[in-house]
Formats: structure tokens, C-alpha cells, sequence
């Protein structure tokens, strides 16, 4: 990166005017940087070049590296679909414990003590890694927008130990596992975190596993999204730990034939039709959803399913509303958790349910 690659605006207007929306300058910073990436050169190098602040904006083309950011305030913006990562050539052999050799596309590295804030990742696409297309861990107030995840080997995009994530506009297709995967910890067993009011937007999830997984988080909303063609749209998910998995809404989604056929996992059994299913969760809304044509033959099939965890934790107190269902099999509404407390079905427009007299 040579100082021609760099453009210092040394005002709020020259930065707005160029229409890259880079986050305010850190306090005794006098100005925004937009760092210009063009096609061959190192995308790393100017992250690594960047203050809390500055705009790393990556041109049109294929570059064939994984990226790290720890940098707060940083924004990591492409072209739109014609700025695409793809995972480094073979040969290219990645150091151990890094995003490449982790098998993922973009990282954005915080830890317990010390959380990375206010990092953008927008308008670029990551496809072909291994593990994910966009991995986070220990992040606050991270954005992924206008994202497209797509052909990774797990996650789409995944985020872990975060807070006040928004998820917005993105775009995850035939990855391996879930399109959007939201956790407290993949790594341990550990009660439910809460995300401070994590947003998950208007995105568009088809081809994967699952749309959207929530693991063992509280105090987050999954809202306006369209899902299709996955094996289930969306899977709220809890266990013996406390607290609970809960305080989740799910609102004014589109969930429309996800009925793909995908195999039984050691924790979890064979996935098809199935729209919402809620598992060893609690304090939930589920309301005002289009919800219709998922059919399978899976224990988890069917329009909105509430199932006990695998570890036999039930869901209770959990509030389904307002949903239009139509077209779902085994039924529209589905209970087998039957020793689950407190939960209630108003106002729901279906034809079906099991147990009978849900609708």
C-alpha cells in the first residue's frame, strides 16, 4: 500500500460526499482515511494500515485471501457482487491459527477483556472457504450488510460472544451448515448470553442447512427475512445450561418452502420442512409470519415446531401469534414438546396442528 493508495479527507462532508460511509473519526484523529484496494493487491495490508475510523474500500475483482480485522471502528466495504474472496491458492500455505488456515473468508477478532467495536463489513461477497464466509467473535456493535455468503463449508456468516450485532441485507445461499449462526460459544457448554438487542434484517437465506440459528443467546430479534429452500428456516436453540436460550423475537419473516433434505448429525436429527422451530427455549415471540408449503417427514417438520432439546430441555412460556400458516406437513402447528409450560397460540391463521385445537 503507497501513500497514492491512500486519500486523507480532513472533513465530515468530503467523507459523506464519496458515498463510502466510513464510521466518525476516533477522538484526536483530525481525519477519515480511505484506503484504496485494487485488484492484486494485499487487502490485509490495508486493514492493517487502517486507524479507528477509516474506510478500506476494496475494488472491483477477485482477490484470493482471508482478512483479519481487530481495529475498531473500521470499515470494509466493496464493490457490490463484483468485489468477491475467495480463499488463497493452495500453495499459499497458511500460518496456524489464522483466518486462513481456519477456513474463513473475513475475521473480525476481539476477546472477553477486549471486544472489537464498531466494525462494518458491507458490499462484497466471500464464497469457497472451508469453515465460513464471515466468522466474529468477542465483537460489539459489529455491521455485515449487503453481504453475500455463499458455497462456504459451514457458516455463511457467524457471529459468537457478541453484542449488539445487526445482521442487515445479506445474502447467504448453499452454505454447508447455517446461512446466519448466532451463538454465545461454539467451543464449550456455557448458559445463554445476552446480545444487548442483536438485529437480525431483511436478509435473504436459501440452499442452506438452516437459515438462521440462534444458540443459547437472549435479547435478540430476527425480523423482515425471506427463507426458502433450506432444510429449516430458523432454529432457536437452548439447553441444560442457565440461563436459558430465550427473550427471542421472531417477526414479519417469509418462510416459503424450505424443503430441502439434509442428513442426521450426531446432535441432531435428519432436517426437512421445517419453519420455526423453537427447542428448549424460553420468553419467546414468534409473531406475525408468512409461513407456509414446508413439508417433510423429519420429528422437526412442520410450519412452527416446538421440540425438546436434544438434551430433553423444554420450551416454556413462549408466545406464537399472529402467524399466517397454510400448507405445512406434518401440520402448521406442532407440539411434541408436550411437557413444556406456559406456551401459547393466538390468533394464528392455519388449518392444522398437532396436537389438534392449536389453531
Amino acid at each position: 500500500m503507497t501513500k497514492c493508495h491512500v486519500l486523507y479527507l480532513a472533513c465530515t462532508a468530503a467523507i459523506v460526499g464519496t458515498g463510502l460511509g466510513a464510521a466518525p473519526a476516533a477522538v484526536g484523529h483530525p481525519y477519515h482515511a480511505i484506503h484504496v484496494v485494487k485488484q492484486g493487491q494485499s487487502i490485509q495490508k490495508a486493514v492493517d494500515a487502517a486507524d479507528p475510523g477509516d474506510t478500506v474500500y476494496v475494488s472491483a475483482g477477485t482477490y484470493r485471501e482471508s482478512v483479519t480485522v481487530t481495529t475498531d471502528g473500521v470499515t470494509l466495504r466493496g464493490a457490490g457482487s463484483r468485489t468477491v474472496l475467495r480463499p488463497a491458492p493452495v500453495k499459499k500455505k497458511a500460518a496456524a491459527g489464522t483466518c486462513a488456515a481456519d477456513g474463513n473468508g473475513i475475521c473480525l477478532i476481539g476477546t472477553k477483556d477486549r471486544k472489537v467495536k464498531g466494525v462494518t463489513v458491507a458490499d462484497l461477497t466471500v464464497t469457497g472457504f472451508t469453515k465460513n464466509g464471515v466468522y466474529a467473535t468477542g465483537t460489539d456493535k459489529l455491521t455485515v450488510r449487503q453481504v453475500t455468503a455463499r458455497k462456504n463449508g459451514v457458516w455463511g456468516i457467524a457471529t459468537e460472544a457478541s453484542e449488539r450485532t445487526v445482521l442487515r441485507g445479506n445474502t447467504a445461499r448453499d452454505n454447508g451448515d447455517a446461512g446466519l449462526f448466532l451463538a454465545n460459544t461454539v467451543k464449550e457448554e456455557r448458559g445463554a448470553t445476552e446480545t444487548r438487542g442483536t438485529l437480525v434484517q431483511g436478509n435473504r437465506l436459501e440452499g442452506n442447512r438452516i437459515g438462521v440459528t440462534v444458540r443459547r443467546l437472549r435479547d435478540l430479534t430476527v425480523a423482515g427475512n425471506l427463507m426458502t429452500g433450506n432444510c429449516a428456516a430458523v432454529f432457536v436453540v437452548g439447553d441444560e445450561n442457565k440461563p436459558k436460550a430465550g427473550r427471542v423475537t421472531v417477526r414479519d419473516n417469509r418462510i416459503v418452502g424450505n424443503n430441502k433434505s439434509c442428513p442426521k448429525t450426531a446432535r441432531l436429527d435428519a432436517l426437512q420442512g421445517s419453519g420455526i422451530v423453537l427447542t428448549g427455549a424460553e420468553d419467546s415471540v414468534v409473531t406475525g409470519n408468512e409461513i407456509r408449503d414446508n413439508a417433510g417427514t423429519s420429528p422437526l417438520s412442520g410450519g412452527i415446531v416446538l421440540f425438546k432439546s436434544f438434551v430433553g430441555t423444554t420450551s416454556e412460556r413462549n408466545r406464537i401469534s399472529d402467524n399466517r400458516l397454510s400448507g405445512n406437513s406434518p401440520a402448521d402447528l406442532v407440539v411434541t414438546d408436550t411437557a413444556g409450560k406456559g406456551n401459547t397460540f393466538e390468533r394464528n391463521t392455519c388449518k392444522a396442528s398437532k396436537p389438534a385445537g392449536l389453531c
